[in-house]
């Protein structure tokens, strides 16, 4: 997939998260969310667990170097650029976030990308996932029921 445009994704909960749990600034992403997110809105979703990998063979990721978050909003798969402003509009007090979306999507995806391929480098990778706290385990999603197995 090059473009990343939106998929339809109306058959997963609303406010899940793919991301690269053993990437320091994915995680951060997440810790930066969670205690944002009062409403307990968003669900999180590690590409190394088994129901990450079927998501993102869904979606086209390549789940041993994911090269972009996802989120789900309003029945479709939003990614990169278009997922972090969705992230950021949702959360109080970021609706700000919304103003990014006058910048062209290619330009922001430019940008994205930039900062994907070396995130490791710059920021750091984990040996193991991210393991979330006991007060926000319930948040943290390791299997999703109807969906079929990761091959």
């Amino acid at each position: 997939m090059t473009a990343w445009r939106p998929q339809p994704a109306g058959d997963l909960p609303d406010g899940l998260i793919l991301f690269d749990g053993v990437c320091v600034l994915c995680s951060g992403m997440v810790h930066f969310v969670l205690p944002r997110d009062k409403a307990s809105h968003f669900r999180f979703v590690a590409v190394q667990t088994e129901a990450g990998q079927v998501l993102a063979k869904r979606f086209g990721i390549d789940p041993a170097y994911p090269q972009t978050v996802a989120v789900t909003r309003n029945g479709q798969a939003l990614f990169k650029s278009d997922c972090a402003i969705a992230i950021g509009r949702a959360l109080p007090g970021w609706g700000w976030a919304a103003a990014f979306r006058l910048v062209p999507r290619p330009l922001r995806d430019f940008l994205y990308d930039r900062i994907a391929r070396n995130r490791y480098r710059l920021f750091g990778k984990r040996d193991t996932c991210l393991m979330p706290t006991p007060e926000v385990r319930s948040r943290f999603i390791d299997a999703l029921p109807d969906l079929p197995k990761a091959a």
